[in-house]
């Protein structure tokens, strides 16, 4: 059953542009990623589901059309955005990002229960509350930028180049952590990621972007095993 679908989007900034008519369809339950080189449109997309670019089209989120709605609207609704760049309140203690993150729900067990989720996925977090989070590791707040997600109890969750300025042995952890989200807390995962190889692991169903267009989708296993499309799409 589709959780996410995406029809004829067209995503402008000012006067340019940048998405052509992009269209996929994401699963309740899946794991899809957004492939392409730089400038493609794969962060556009997920920009544009969040509403914070101009679109035309249709996006409908659970059987609901939220192409139009304002971002907080579409946070309410069950979608959770991890931006390009972590995204995390630098000047604040990690616990008060995760404070601020789990203020507008109303269930406070609830909120308690999916802070003790978070500590479960990334234990650092827990030794970390009091720090700024302006001072952790890269890989650390990555964990907190997703941990910050998760405390909105998202059904959807947007991942912006999470591998990014990260060492590979973080991104392992990383991945594994969200196929756990995936699996565990039944949170669907919609991925942009450079780096293919890890994205086509992780994931189920792929689309690959070229210039605002869809040129190429299917199962990950068989657009990671099509040496032409590799070649062709994903540089390596």
């Amino acid at each position: 059953m589709a959780l996410l679908e995406v029809a004829g989007l067209k995503a402008y900034y000012g006067q340019t542009q940048a998405l052509h008519g992009v269209s996929f369809v994401l699963d309740a339950g899946g794991i899809t990623t957004l492939l392409g080189a730089n400038g493609a449109g794969k962060t556009t997309t997920l920009r544009s589901i969040c509403g914070m670019v101009r679109t035309q089209g249709a996006i409908t989120f659970d059987g609901r059309l939220i192409s139009g709605k304002p971002t907080e609207d579409v946070v309410r609704m069950g979608v959770g955005h991890v931006p390009e760049g972590r995204g995390t309140f630098t000047n604040l203690s990690v616990a008060e990002n995760l404070r601020v993150a789990g203020y507008t729900r109303r269930d406070r067990a609830e909120v308690t229960r999916d802070l003790e989720r978070v500590f479960e996925y990334f234990p650092i977090l827990k030794e970390r509350l009091q720090q700024q989070a302006g001072t952790l590791s890269g890989g650390e707040q990555q964990m907190l930028a997703i941990s910050r997600a998760l405390m909105l109890s998202p059904r959807l969750m947007l991942l912006d180049e999470p591998s990014f300025g990260l060492a590979p042995l973080v991104v392992r952890e990383i991945f594994r952590i969200m196929r756990r989200i995936n699996s565990e807390a039944k949170v669907s995962l919609l991925l942009v990621e450079q780096n293919a190889t890890l994205a086509l692991e992780l994931a189920d169903h792929a689309y690959v972007l070229e210039t605002g267009r869809i040129v190429m989708s299917g199962k990950a296993a068989d657009v990671k095993n099509d040496e032409a499309i590799r070649k062709s799409y994903l540089g390596y």
